[in-house]
């Protein structure tokens, strides 16, 4: 089970990957995670955005908790799997899955779509503690359409069961009013902000990048964490470019690209309603890559 203290570095968010099909390829997936894991990452993270939860069923979801359990097994390394949807009873079956299955964490994110309030928001995330595993909230209001309130990150996090808050919420204004009144910790989310979460006293980043630049992401943490913070900035700001362009078009397009460019998945196939990025932006990528120093882990 995921302590607090557990709740600090790179948490990487994988990818799904499919076949040409759309099923979900297992032999990509095992490949591309042994990759992963055998950089020093801090968390592995499975069926969260980046892994295209909404469109991954409850079977996928169970074949890919079984199947990093398997490749996390020689390690200290902690798994957390994405259960939460726009329904609150849709939630807790997926939490009580995911626990059941052996999962160190359900990463909750606040639901969707539905638009709810504070109110909601607070007994949603209360249902989802009750099951028993840790929770780690997860507020992204660019894609939820609602955002945490501080008052209602607050009252999460005095929760019961909830170890920690992973913070998309696009600024540092949470992470830094959390942290200044002895919040449980908070990983960032938003790549680009990186440098700035850790500033603010994000313990960590669940960072979609470490996907493609695991050892570039962890080199930055450990940098800040022994108080190089010019270095830690200057490695950020070396990783900057290739951040904004792997979010230009909607995560995770730009990352499976990249992965199957890498030969680390087989195809970058994504499930509709996404689609594979444009032309225009492979070309970028393309010569970021060609032209820059930095090279992606493979």
């Amino acid at each position: 089970m995921l302590t607090e203290q557990q709740i600090y570095g790179i948490y990487v968010p994988v990818v799904t990957p499919f076949n040409a099909a759309g099923e979900v390829d297992l032999d990509s997936y095992q490949r591309y995670v042994k990759n992963i894991i055998n950089n020093s990452i801090q968390g592995l993270v499975v069926n969260g955005t980046t892994g295209e939860s909404p469109t991954v069923t409850v079977n996928e979801m169970q074949l890919l908790v079984n199947t990093s359990r398997e490749l996390l097994q020689s390690t200290s390394i902690p798994l957390v799997v994405g259960t939460g949807t726009n329904d609150t009873a849709s939630t807790v079956a997926r939490t009580e899955i995911a626990a059941n299955l052996g999962a160190d964490c359900a990463l909750v994110v606040v639901p969707y779509y539905s638009r709810p309030s504070q109110e909601g928001i607070i007994a949603h995330f209360r249902k989802a503690a009750e099951v028993g595993i840790p929770i780690m909230a997860y507020d992204i209001p660019s894609r939820t359409g609602t955002a945490m309130t501080l008052d209602t990150a607050r009252t999460i996090l005095e929760m019961n069961n909830v170890v920690g808050l992973k913070d998309c919420s696009g600024n540092t204004k949470m992470v830094t009013e959390l942290v200044r009144t002895g919040s449980k910790p908070v990983l960032g989310g938003d790549d680009s902000l990186f440098y700035e979460m850790l500033s603010s006293g994000a313990a960590g980043g669940m960072l979609a990048t470490a996907n493609v630049y695991p050892a570039e992401c962890i080199r930055i943490f450990e940098a800040f964490k022994s108080g190089q913070f010019d270095l830690a900035k200057e490695n950020f700001e070396q990783l900057l470019p290739i951040i904004r362009l792997l979010f230009k078009e909607s995560n995770p397009a730009p990352i499976k690209w990249m992965l199957s460019q890498n030969g680390l998945i087989n195809s970058d196939t994504l499930r509709l309603p996404m689609t594979s990025i444009s032309t225009a932006l492979q070309q970028e990528l393309s010569s970021y890559v060609q032209d820059n120093a930095i090279e992606a882990t493979a």
